[in-house]
């Protein structure tokens, strides 16, 4: 073990000495490897060999951190000496103070960022340039390089040293509750990122968070070519309300394939940045699609420019902003990284094979097929979000609608009335379902919706969604549901987990699985009942054609930032150009033999490109674990699932899985059942 422990903090040196190449000779450590044997053989002539171990793989740790702001070699040494804890109960007690005082301070700042992000996030009159500012603002910025000077970060990593995602995962299969906070404080100083690339990072992620927020489409303005409304007045942002939209029209002939046609195309002209400037979020004008012909609303043509590269702007911005912080992350040194090995626990490499092996399964061609034959026609591209497995398919929305208005026609009575519904059906006792309605704040959302959790006990959790004058339509009560689930997980989480410092999830897929629970209900919330006897069947190739379509934007976005990383000089009009040939191939290599139609860009629409960098594989990771969360659901009481499952906290996601469902994340489970699916549908 000893060895297997030498090899590996060997492994983490050199990639911290190689990485910290990329940095400034101010920013690169002062400590030799002379120092760091020295100080390592004084702290066990003055300890003992018990804690070796840990001193083998903290004093490297912390000497790679140590710069010569921080003090000298000798001083870094006497720092050792004198923060090193070796006595057991002193050390959990050091971790019990450092958990307080992270509630506390993380508490705050969460708090100050909601509040400073409330008129830009909320429903209500236009931010102003100053909200924009404010908005920007991270109050954490400063965290890591106060951490840092008042030493508090050294006397953490000196005492709770980094475990890589290999042995987390190996380790972890054994480690006591306690080890696994000691692990996670481990995590906390990995790098020395300066407060002004936080500031710069938090302020262009906020930017793009706002044009993406306020880019509606005017669906009433739209005509086809011959001078056609298909749609009544409304304002879809992009992309979520224009694709579900699109899946609303499933039922309804050749107008509603019609609609979707329409849809398609605007899509085509976001992505390829064709689209007229001044029809975005603006319904003084009247704009054809196909033709891209754009007129007052006096019937005049008009001259109208294309949105000039904005989109891809942000994209190329954020990724500019990421590497600025790169140089500092020794352990972690891309975006690419930290998404995957650092957020998500689950490398890149690995979701790479689970999505590609889903995507080239040929149960995928046979799911294509029955759709085929339940639509009468050949697919198209914009059947990625074939929408008629649900219940609802059969159900008009105007329907749902006027019901879901009635039961609320305002927040005060979803938070009253609708939350307490919803986790009454899930099973919750009054006890605990008043508990998680206390903690959760509702509001009207100005763009698509979110839930946004509280890090601190005294705080409550945030859900947003959609709430028109006229109470909350359906397509608002659908994103309520799902983002009450996060709130739900963000509760619970916070509240029901023995170490603060293990709250959340082990990524966010685990947390978009619950919504994903909670919003797969939604119908029966409403009263639907659903008696179809292959009603089964039907959920399983619903989160299977789901998973199909996301896995695929995923890979888009991936790819998209390998190849920037690949061509860090990339110009905005190069960038587009790539993100639409990346988007082709992927079409092509999985999508096109299904839905037909060579070189579709489809895949390049999602939002979440622009302004939640890589954030998109979390979601097929998500579908995944609620498949296999569903199936041990089943035949259980929901809620008493969920309060078994999810205080286990913040541990790697394999070790979450084998606690939650006996086994760890595998697409397996949801070929076979979609294979017996099929089966069962052809009976």
């Amino acid at each position: 073990m000893k060895k297997i422990l030498c090899t590996l903090l060997a492994g983490v040196l050199i990639c911290m000495a190689s990485c910290s190449k990329k940095t400034n000779d101010s920013d690169m450590s002062n400590i030799n490897e002379n120092t760091v044997q020295a100080t390592i053989k004084a702290l066990q002539e003055k300890y003992g060999d018990n804690e070796l171990a840990r001193m083998q793989r903290s004093v490297p740790q912390a000497a790679a951190l140590w710069t010569a702001e921080d003090g000298t070699p000798e001083e870094f040494q006497a720092f050792c000496l004198d923060n090193f804890v070796a006595d057991s109960a002193e050390l959990a007690r050091m971790a019990d103070i450092l958990q307080a005082n992270l509630e506390s301070l993380w508490g705050c700042f969460n708090k100050i960022g909601v509040d400073l992000k409330l008129h830009i996030h909320v429903d209500g009159p236009e931010p102003t340039a100053l909200d924009e500012m404010f908005g920007g603002f991270d109050p954490s910025a400063h965290f890591d390089d106060d951490m840092y000077e008042q030493k508090i970060a050294f006397a953490v990593v000196l005492n709770f040293p980094f475990y890589t995602l290999d042995e987390k995962n190996e380790l972890g299969k054994t480690w006591s509750r306690q080890q696994w906070a000691y692990a996670r404080l481990g995590d906390l100083f990995t790098s020395r990122v300066p407060a002004s690339c936080n500031q710069q990072l938090a302020g262009q992620l906020a930017a793009a968070d706002n044009y993406i927020a306020n880019y509606n489409i005017m669906m009433g303005r739209l005509r086809d070519d011959q001078g056609n409304a298909l749609f009544p007045d409304m304002a879809l942002i992009t992309h979520w309300g224009l694709r579900d939209e699109l899946k609303t029209h499933y039922n309804q002939g050749e107008e509603g394939l019609n609609k979707q046609r329409m849809i398609y195309q605007v899509m085509r002209r976001i992505i390829d940045q064709t689209i007229p400037q001044c029809v975005i979020n603006n319904d003084q004008y009247i704009w054809a699609p196909y033709s891209n012909e754009v007129k007052d609303l006096d019937g005049k043509t008009v001259k109208a420019d294309a949105e000039p590269l904005t989109r891809y702007n942000y994209f190329l911005d954020n990724f500019h902003a990421m590497q600025q912080v790169d140089r500092y992350n020794p352990m972690y040194p891309t975006a690419i990284d930290r998404a995957f090995s650092a957020e998500m626990e689950v490398s890149y490499a690995e979701i790479e094979q689970l999505f590609t092996t889903f995507c080239s399964s040929p149960v995928v061609a046979d799911v294509a097929k029955l759709i085929e034959q339940r639509m009468g026609r050949k697919l198209e591209p914009f059947d990625i979000w074939y929408d008629g497995f649900k219940s609802r398919s059969s159900i008009n929305e105007d329907e749902l609608t006027a019901k879901t208005q009635k039961l609320y026609p305002n927040k005060e009575t979803f938070k009253a009335v609708g939350m307490p519904s919803i986790l009454k059906f899930m099973g919750f006792s009054p006890e605990k379902s008043q508990f998680i309605c206390s903690h959760v704040t509702v509001d009207p959302s100005r763009g698509a919706g979110h839930a946004w959790e509280s890090n601190m006990r005294s705080d409550n959790a945030r859900l947003r969604t959609r709430i028109g004058a006229n109470g909350m339509d359906y397509k608002g009560y659908n994103i309520a549901v799902h983002e009450f689930g996060h709130n739900v997980e963000q509760t619970i989480t916070l509240h029901d987990v023995d170490n603060y410092i293990l709250k959340g999830v082990p990524n966010t897929g685990f947390t978009e699985a619950l919504a994903f629970v909670f919003q797969t209900r939604d119908l029966e919330m409403l009263g639907y009942k659903d008696n179809n006897a292959d009603k089964d069947a039907l959920a399983t190739l619903d989160i299977f054609w789901g998973c199909y379509e996301i896995m695929g934007v995923s890979l888009v976005d991936m790819y998209a930032w390998r190849w920037l990383y690949d061509h860090p000089k990339a110009t905005a009009a190069e960038l587009k150009d790539q993100v639409i040939a990346i988007a082709q191939e992927v079409w092509n290599k999985y999508f096109a033999p299904n839905l037909g139609e060579e070189n579709s860009p489809i895949l390049a629409i999602y939002s979440h490109m622009i302004d939640s960098p890589l954030y998109l594989p979390n979601y097929p990771y998500g579908h995944i674990i609620q498949f296999q969360l569903e199936q041990q659901l089943k035949g259980k009481v929901v809620a008493d699932e969920i309060q078994r499952i999810y205080p286990v906290g913040r541990i790697t996601p394999q070790n979450w899985m084998r606690h939650a469902v006996g086994s760890e994340v595998s697409t397996q489970p949801l070929l076979a059942a979609a294979a017996e699916a099929l089966k069962t549908l052809a009976k």
